[in-house]
């Protein structure tokens, strides 16, 4: 079948290399639109469920609230496990389901579990899901603070709860803006002790009456006998410090008494459990000071840099324009710049690369012809595995460019064998006393070393498998650099079986005279010289030959053994965060 292709290639000639532009050229488009993230996807779907649980201790948030939340939801269908954290008035319970299982299909099991819980929680405790987000998911975090004085903590807070926030929300991507630090805005009822005992009002007639008198009432509606219906409302949400003042909080003699006579109200920031700062380094100096943080969660699947862009280009265009102009939005961290840093340091590793196997190439062929035939196998494998990882939903990412870093040495592996082949063929049939057309010295040279190109790639490939063995974690962030290195390489058998016959048919079957009298380069000569000796003392010594690869394979083990051992290696992307 393989002798097939390779005379299909060399019979529609023009087809096979219209396509490999084509296929060379949606690679390139691909590549430059495919999602780009530091991992893989590694979100294994779990559902959050925040159930706040206002004055209750963490002792008694985790008895009454948490611990019939975790038993209801274990042994749900999919469910591997659940934990929760129970803090003062809050639990947080994650319900971690088994890889892929559909996310909102675990959300529907979720909300059907709490709905059975539901009678044994505390009066008023209504459970709720989080927003759906991404375990990569915090891609930005924004420092907002005033270089003046003329903003306060209280409306710094107010401006980024109120206006960024609810902006930010809205850019397609973003799962959540958390907000910390500033001043949360209260309106406080400061009560008098002394005059709630001279007007005998008690706190819970205060307490009372401020609950009830912030709320709108409907009347129904009045018929004005024609083509109208006037809806009939009552206003009651207060506005402002003064109209709390006016509520009134009992009656006493057939006297009303106001919350002003027992109280004083003002606005006020809510007790802090917690602040923030931000500083940045601007023209050598650092600048900055207490800010409000907003930390910035994706959605699964959305591309962090396009979301980050989004969002600044929103700050920059909508929001900037309609702040005070002495407040300032910076971002203090940004996976984008620790993505775009770690690509750069991949693409640097592939670039590199790719120069090395441009010079040794030129140096072991000594042919301009021959070594740019035998480079074609590196974009057009590079643009046939980015094809694939469109066609499987697989992002670009660090650990998938490793793969192709790794296979950058060996791409051009099966078509520098064919070519060489066929180098050597022509320049025999050239020099022959008749002889055979250029097109068959070619075709039986492919056929000749064909299967020496698949047995070789094969092996290769075997030594890969054993990552997909893997599970769990691992297994998925190590598969795609299988997957990776892979189709890398059998993209490369297949531009050797099918673009490298066509192109040397081209290039060299039409060689001049003079070229096929050349002689190999000197790099080759040395290494062909070396060779031979070498060769020669293995097989006059096979004894000594054997002992001493077992004893180098018996010191290597030694010093593997003595290695480090970590998950990943060393990141040094320019960005850290301490929790």
């Amino acid at each position: 079948m393989l002798n097939a292709v390779i005379r299909f290639a060399l019979q529609q000639r023009l087809l096979v290399i219209a396509l490999a532009i084509c296929l060379l050229v949606a690679g390139t488009w691909e590549a430059l639109r495919r999602p780009i993230d530091v991992f893989p996807d590694l979100n294994r779907p779990r559902v959050v469920v925040l159930v706040e649980a206002p004055g209750l201790a963490p002792e008694e948030v985790e008895t009454l609230v948490a611990f019939p939340i975790e038993t209801a939801l274990n042994g749900a269908n999919g469910v591997v496990a659940v934990r929760s954290q129970s803090a003062i008035g809050l639990a947080v319970v994650y319900v971690d389901f088994d890889w892929g299982t559909d996310l909102y299909t675990d959300r529907q099991i979720v909300t059907e579990r709490l709905q059975l819980v539901q009678g044994r929680l505390p009066e008023g405790i209504q459970p709720s899901l989080a927003p759906v987000s991404s375990i990569m998911g915090q891609i930005l975090i924004l420092g907002m603070w005033s270089d003046s004085e003329e903003t306060s903590p209280l409306e710094l807070r107010t401006l980024a709860d109120w206006v960024v926030r609810q902006r930010l929300l809205t850019i397609p991507g973003v799962a959540q803006v958390f907000t910390m630090g500033g001043g949360r805005k209260q309106y406080q009822v400061l009560v008098d002790p002394d005059a709630l005992v001279r007007d005998g009002v008690t706190l819970e007639e205060v307490r009372q009456a401020l609950e009830e008198s912030n709320a709108n009432a409907t009347g129904g509606y009045l018929d004005d006998q024609g083509a109208e219906e006037i809806l009939v409302r009552s206003l009651g949400r207060v506005e402002s410090v003064e109209e709390i003042e006016k509520v009134v909080v009992a009656i006493r003699e057939g006297k009303p008494i106001p919350l002003s006579r027992v109280a004083r109200v003002v606005e006020g920031p809510q007790v802090k459990r917690g602040d923030s700062s931000a500083y940045i380094r601007e023209n050598g100096e650092m600048i900055g000071g207490p800010a409000v943080a907003l930390t910035i969660n994706k959605q699964p699947g959305a591309d962090t840099r396009s979301v980050t862009e989004a969002v600044m280009r929103a700050i920059e265009e909508d929001l900037a324009p309609s702040l005070p102009a002495h407040v300032r939005i910076v971002p203090v961290y940004s996976q984008s710049s620790f993505i775009d840093r770690a690509i750069e340091n991949v693409v640097e590793a592939l670039r590199d690369g790719g120069v090395l196997v441009v010079v040794i190439l030129f140096l072991f062929l000594m042919n301009l012809r021959t070594t740019f035939i035998t480079l074609t196998a590196i974009p057009l494998s590079l643009a046939m595995t980015v094809l694939v990882f469109s066609a499987t939903g697989m992002s670009i990412n660090t650990m998938t460019l490793g793969g192709l870093a790794v296979a950058i040495g060996e791409l051009v592996d099966d078509a520098i064998v064919d070519v060489e082949n066929i180098f050597r063929r022509l320049k025999e049939n050239r020099l022959a006393g008749s002889p055979r057309s250029p097109l068959r010295v070619v075709y039986d040279a492919s056929c000749e070393i064909r299967n020496s190109i698949v047995f070789g790639t094969m092996i290769v490939i075997l030594v890969f498998l054993p990552l997909f063995g893997l599970s769990g974690m691992e297994g998925r962030l190590f598969t795609p650099l299988g997957i990776a290195y892979i189709v890398s390489i059998l993209s490369s058998l297949i531009v050797s079986l099918t673009v490298t016959p066509v192109l040397s048919y081209w290039l060299l079957g039409r060689g001049p005279k003079r070229e096929t009298e050349e002689r190999d380069g000197p790099l080759l000569r040395l290494l062909k010289w070396v060779g031979r000796r070498v060769i020669g003392f293995s097989l006059r010594f096979p004894r000594f030959n054997l002992l001493a690869t077992i004893f180098a394979v018996c010191v290597a083990g030694l010093f593997l053994s003595q290695l480090d051992r970590d998950f990943l290696p060393p990141f040094n992307e320019g960005a850290v965060q301490l929790n």
